[in-house]
């Protein structure tokens, strides 16, 4: 596969390969030199809030959570 560096620098991973090795909108990538090669590697860094979206369980609407954290009486 090919590509072409824009003006600015730019470069657009083919999307079979992107979605082949999993790389998402807004990823982090590494990048670097090997032997006069370009190396692009996924980074370790992951989003904190990613890790825990959506485990949080308090057996209540998020109607009534947020009812209940602005102070009003619970409605339903």
């Amino acid at each position: 596969m090919k590509t072409v560096v824009s003006e600015k620098g730019q470069i657009t991973i083919p999307k079979t390969l992107r979605n082949q090795l999993g790389i998402r909108p807004r990823q982090i990538l590494d990048v670097n030199e090997d032997r006069g090669r370009l190396v692009v590697t996924k980074s370790d860094s992951t989003d904190p809030v990613e890790g825990v979206f959506g485990i949080l369980d308090l057996g209540r609407s998020t109607d009534q959570v947020m009812a209940t954290l602005r102070g009003r009486a619970n409605t339903k």
